[in-house]
């Protein structure tokens, strides 16, 4: 029986998982075009073609689905066999991939890395950055880092931080000008301040609650972003409101740069969460990272 190197498996699996010879090439660490090769000639002793590829795209054929999906997770095994050998060492070791949406890489990442880092000097963290919705287990990561309601169902979640709310806000001086909204729908005669989702392109409609019932208000204005930080600097230019989770405003609440409005009609909801596939045995080093963002209250 002919022999098969199991790292041209690992190549494919990388390539199967990001849709994309270039992005795996950077991962694995090799030119774009020696993976082709790799690739071509593990098709050819297979006798099967197990990649569809155009110009643009690279995507598994029904028998790269296959192998991927027998493959891929024995490959997961044996790398998560090898990390549980950290428990023979002093100190857990190892890399930690996360993909989390730029505030809460920003607000609630960064804040436990920094102090996290120090005392675990053999793990590494790589924090990928996308406000969009990635299948975390085909983009390779570890974990993802988004609000709880719109996790998935097969993933373990874990709270990093307490209940949060959305709060429309603007600095003093445009309140001054224009006035403020007493109710939600008196903001479509305000400058508000639109977010574009990443995901699907679409505009955020600004999620209040009146009388215990849902209220979204399409708002207007002369400015949209696809990030929620520049939403927040315009804000506290006074170009007009901004609706922002109360976690980015609170340093600026707290100063007066910004004032918060319609605080009544902004209920709480549930907060931030770590997730990783239910499936997938944590690592030691995992597990330290997990321990470090669980949110426990208080």
């Amino acid at each position: 029986m002919e022999r098969h190197d199991l790292s041209d498996f690992v190549a494919f699996v990388t390539i199967a998982r990001l849709r994309s010879f270039t992005r795996a090439a950077a991962q694995l660490g090799v030119t774009p075009s020696a993976l082709s090769h790799r690739m071509k000639a593990l098709e050819a002793r297979l006798g099967i073609r197990l990649l569809n590829r155009t110009t643009r795209s690279v995507s598994p054929t029904e028998a790269g689905e296959r192998l991927l999906g027998s493959v891929g997770a024995k490959l997961d095994g044996i790398e998560a066999d090898i990390a549980q050998l950290a428990e023979l060492r002093d100190r857990p070791a190892g890399n930690i991939r996360v993909n989390s949406d730029e505030l809460a890489a920003h607000k609630i990442l960064w804040p436990m890395l920094r102090d996290f880092l120090p005392r675990f000097p053999d793990i590494n963290v790589e924090v990928t950055i996308d406000n969009g919705f990635t299948d975390i287990v085909a983009s390779g990561a570890d974990a993802g880092v988004r609000l709880g309601g719109v996790v998935e169902k097969d993933m373990i979640g874990v709270a990093i931080s307490p209940p949060l709310r959305m709060l429309a806000v603007a600095a003093p001086a445009y309140f001054a000008k224009h006035g403020r909204p007493r109710t939600p729908r008196d903001l479509v005669d305000h400058a508000c301040l639109n977010y574009r989702f990443t995901s699907n392109g679409g505009l955020y409609a600004w999620e209040f609650e009146e009388q215990g019932q849902a209220l979204d208000v399409r708002v207007g204005g002369q400015l949209i972003f696809n990030s929620i930080f520049p939403i927040m600097q315009a804000a506290l230019d006074g170009v007009g409101i901004g609706c922002v989770l109360d976690i980015h405003a609170v340093e600026h609440l707290e100063s007066g740069a910004l004032e918060a409005v319609l605080e009544d009609y902004s209920p709480p909801f549930e907060g931030y969460q770590l997730y990783y596939p239910s499936r997938r045995q944590p690592t030691p080093a995992f597990s330290e990272f997990v321990k470090a963002l669980h949110y426990r209250g208080g």
